[in-house]
């Protein structure tokens, strides 16, 4: 009777499991990169200023000497000077007018660039790897 408190069991045998792994290549991956140069022709910009002088006479009587005047791309510099007369006037004998003119130029210029490109085989675990590429690596 197994409810009885008398009652004492003896165990006569146990079963045991235990569980074990190994590794195993299914296959290889070989990953290999190359460097291209590519040569392009790039766009670029140049720009510059061209400067036209011109003299324009003047030849006016004036009390003072005027001052350099910038009107948008236009500088007038005042050219001056004294004359003797009984007194002494000041004259505008001239004027510079400098002109600037800016040109934007679109040029070709030529570059090379660098660009690496990758290739992934997978081999099968009975096979041997072969490799022809500049950069090779085996995992």
């Amino acid at each position: 009777m197994p409810d009885d408190p008398d009652t004492q069991s003896i165990l006569i045998m146990a079963e045991t499991a235990s569980i074990s792994t190994r590794r195993v290549a299914s296959g290889r991956v070989t990953i290999s990169t190359r460097t291209e140069e590519i040569d392009r022709i790039l766009p670029a910009e140049l720009a510059s200023v061209e400067v036209s002088v011109v003299q324009v006479p003047v030849d006016r009587k004036i009390n003072s000497v005027p001052e350099v005047v910038a009107e948008g791309d236009l500088t007038i510099i005042p050219v001056v000077e004294e004359r003797l007369v009984v007194m002494r006037e000041l004259y505008l004998r001239e004027e510079v007018h400098v002109r600037r003119v800016e040109r934007t130029e679109t040029v070709d210029v030529a570059a090379t660039i660098r660009r690496q490109t990758v290739q992934i085989d997978r081999i099968p675990a009975d096979l041997t790897p072969t490799s022809n590429k500049d950069d090779h690596h085996d995992l």
